[in-house]
Formats: structure tokens, C-alpha cells, sequence
């Protein structure tokens, strides 16, 4: 019998079933470029020859890793991206004031259950918290999609997560998802796709299991996957009127491998430099910062900004620290403003900046320098992923960055 996977692929690729292993031509329903990786995209499309994309109502490009343009570089990209939109009729264009764009994919109502999306970003995994196969891929594999409209896929097998146990006070999706990274490792689910189930992804919110999805390429996930249930319909057909197909995986599949994971004891996490599968609890880190960054695709949407600004409300941000707030789109942030969670991170010390990426890549801003400490929401603490090869980065959940800010050292909220 399927899996989720593997159900999606077929109906992409128009065959009755596929199985783990096989290489299926599907249909791409929506792919994504933004301001970094789209100026190779489109340079290999022109390279192609073919003068118009297979469907620009497909098509979704969003500027966030480098906006508003910080530089000639950054700003000339923009300018082919701008040039490209306008060439070819790209319906879903969205300028420097939007935000990250796998927050804007989902908000903006371009993904729904079922659907095959490819993004030229690693992170595209997101998506599958509603239930669509998403995943990165390269720039040049993505002139092919704008080309033909289809790619090729080798169907993965599947490592289901099975998460039981209720959560502890302070204690969230970010936790949790890098507890597992931690276990499985790195490379603990090459080209699998990662399915999160058990009562404890049920129980929490489309914007918690999207934290789940995003982090799957950092155990080497091929995509993120939750089945789709009421919380997953209600959230989608709030946001878009694209028909929707709903798939869930047989648990006698043959390419399925079940892990079960048990959160009823676990503390908050955090993973520390230089790689995402160096975790342990927050107790066991004894680490003063110079930067706290909350934000990013992982962890600047309004519920991470919520349990934040609950924490730094009435307190102030540490004397040698700095602390960036970035939301992660312009709905995230207006929903902040009129919610007061602004005001609560400014009376603090911190500083608020647009919805962007931020220093997530260390393109842009709020890059640390040699030799500091970031602690960051975001998914990723590679050597010099956030500015200098001689910093450090740790990363952590929303509470975990707001209670440290406090400190000026990593600590886990009270």
C-alpha cells in the first residue's frame, strides 16, 4: 500500500501508483523563485530558447533574502527578477514589502493538500504541513519546470515520525523538531520524505507543524509532510479557492519506516555551532550572546512573536546584547502592530526591522562579526551562515531567544 508521498507522486505523474524508487515525470503545480535564486533561473530559461514560461499563473516570485537591495549586486538582481515578471506575465509577483517567501507561499493561499511544488530553496519543505509534496530544488532544474511545466523525481521512501506525549510549559514545535534532528542526525533521513504524525503534531497549529516541515532538509529530507485534517482544511480554504486533494499514508506500506518519539519529558532545546544535529538541552549551555534573531521561515510568524513578546514584556534586553526582530511577512507584522507586540519589542531595546530574511543567510542584515555569538530562531548554524566563519550560531525556539535577549546568555525561560 502508499504512502502519502508516493499517492501525490502518481497523481502528478498521471499513473496509478507509484512505488519508492521509481523516476516519474510530474507535473509541477506550483514553483517558486525569489530574488537570490532567481537571476540563475532565469538565465538558464532564456539559455533554453523557449520564450514563454508553461504557465505564469504558476508561477510565484517573492524578493526576501536581500530587501530592500543592499547592494548594486542585489540591486541589479531585482532588477532582471522585475524584467522577467514583466516579459513573461507572472501573475503572482511579490516586491521587497512582502516578506519570506515560504511564509507568503501558504499565507497568500498558492499551496493547498495534494499538490507537487518545487521551490528553488531548500526550505520549500515547509509546505508540506498541508499536505502537498514540496521540495528545493536547483536553479537550473527550475528553467526546466518554467520550460515544460514538469520534472523528473525519483519517489522517496518515507521515516514517519510518530510524536506522542504531551508538551511542556515552553516547550514547542522548534524543540521538538530539533530534539528529533538531533537523534536521527544529519544525514538520518537522506532523500526520505518526513512525515510528522502522533497526537502531538494534532494538537498543535498550522504555524507549529510548518516549523516541523521547514527543518526536514536538516536530517537531509527530500520534503516535510503532515497528513491534512480539519485545522489543515480550515486554514486553506480561508486563504484560497484552488481545489484540493487530501492523501494520507497506509501504515502497511513497504517503504515505510516508523520512529517513535516521546516529547512528554522533553526540556527546550537548543543546537549548538557549527551544525544543526549538535543538540542538547538549553540547561546543559553555558553561553554568553551578543545577538539574538527572532525571526526567519522557521520561526517569525505571529505565534513565535506572540510567546516572545509575553516574555519580554516589562523587561529589557540585555546591556552587551542586541536583539533583531524580523516578522516574517507584512500580515505578520500589521497583526503584530495592532496586537501591541511591536511596541513590547521597541520599550525593550530591541530592533524591529521589514519582513525579509534577515541575517538567516548572512546576506543582508544583522550579520554577526568575528569571534560573536548569535542565537537565532531561524533553521540553520553552519560555519558563517550568518556573517563571520569565526562566529558562532546556536539556534532555539522563540522563547528560548526571548528569555536569553534578557540575560545576554542562553537560558531557558522560567
Amino acid at each position: 500500500m502508499p504512502t502519502m508521498s508516493e499517492k501525490i507522486l502518481a497523481k502528478a505523474a498521471d499513473k496509478s501508483n507509484v512505488e519508492a524508487g521509481d523516476i516519474v515525470i510530474a507535473d509541477i503545480d506550483v514553483a517558486m523563485i525569489h530574488d537570490l535564486t532567481g537571476p540563475l533561473s532565469v538565465e538558464s530559461f532564456e539559455k533554453i530558447g523557449t520564450e514563454k514560461v508553461w504557465d505564469p499563473s504558476k508561477i510565484v516570485i517573492p524578493f526576501d533574502h536581500q530587501v530592500p537591495a543592499d547592494s548594486i549586486d542585489s540591486a541589479n538582481n531585482h532588477l532582471i527578477m522585475r524584467n522577467f515578471v514583466k516579459q513573461q506575465g507572472i501573475e503572482n509577483f511579490y516586491d521587497v514589502n512582502a516578506g519570506v517567501c515560504h511564509q507568503i507561499l501558504p499565507e497568500m493561499g498558492h499551496v493547498v493538500p495534494g499538490e507537487v511544488i518545487v521551490g528553488a530553496d531548500s526550505h520549500t519543505c515547509t509546505h508540506g504541513a498541508l499536505g502537498a509534496f514540496s521540495t528545493g530544488i536547483g536553479s537550473t532544474d527550475m528553467a526546466m519546470v518554467f520550460a515544460e511545466g514538469n520534472l523528473w523525481f525519483k519517489v522517496p521512501e518515507t521515516n514517519r515520525f510518530e510524536i506522542t506525549g504531551e508538551l511542556q510549559n515552553n516547550v514547542y514545535a522548534k524543540d521538538v523538531i530539533l530534539n528529533i534532528i538531533g537523534q536521527v542526525g544529519a544525514d538520518g533521513s537522506t532523500y526520505k520524505a518526513c512525515e510528522f504524525a502522533g497526537e502531538t503534531v494534532s494538537n498543535m497549529s498550522i504555524s507549529e507543524r510548518m516549523v516541523l516541515c521547514n527543518m526536514a532538509i536538516e536530517m537531509g529530507g527530500k520534503t516535510g509532510l503532515v497528513e491534512p485534517d480539519k485545522k489543515t482544511i480550515d486554514y486553506v480554504e480561508k486563504r484560497s479557492n484552488k481545489p484540493y486533494q487530501i492523501f494520507k499514508t497506509d501504515l502497511d506500506s513497504s517503504s515505510l519506516n516508523i520512529i517513535d518519539i516521546d516529547v512528554s519529558d522533553l526540556e527546550p532545546q537548543v543546537a549548538c555551532p557549527h551544525h544543526v544535529d549538535n543538540v542538547c538541552s538549553v540547561s546543559e549551555v553555558d553561553q554568553e550572546i551578543d545577538q539574538v534573531f527572532l525571526g526567519s521561515c522557521t520561526n517569525g510568524r505571529l505565534s513565535d512573536l506572540r510567546v516572545a513578546a509575553k516574555i519580554l514584556k516589562g523587561n529589557k534586553v540585555a546591556k552587551d546584547t542586541r536583539m533583531l526582530v524580523i516578522p516574517a511577512s507584512r500580515e505578520v507584522y500589521t497583526k503584530a502592530l495592532d496586537e501591541g507586540l511591536i511596541k513590547i519589542f521597541v520599550e525593550a531595546g530591541a530592533l524591529v526591522s521589514a519582513p525579509c530574511c534577515g541575517p538567516c543567510l548572512g546576506g543582508h542584515t544583522g550579520i554577526i562579526g568575528p569571534g560573536e555569538v548569535s542565537l537565532s530562531t531561524s533553521n540553520r548554524n553552519f560555519k558563517g551562515r550568518q556573517g563571520s566563519p569565526d562566529g558562532k550560531v546556536y539556534l532555539s525556539s522563540a522563547a528560548v531567544a526571548a528569555a536569553s535577549a534578557i540575560e545576554g546568555k542562553i537560558v531557558a525561560p522560567e
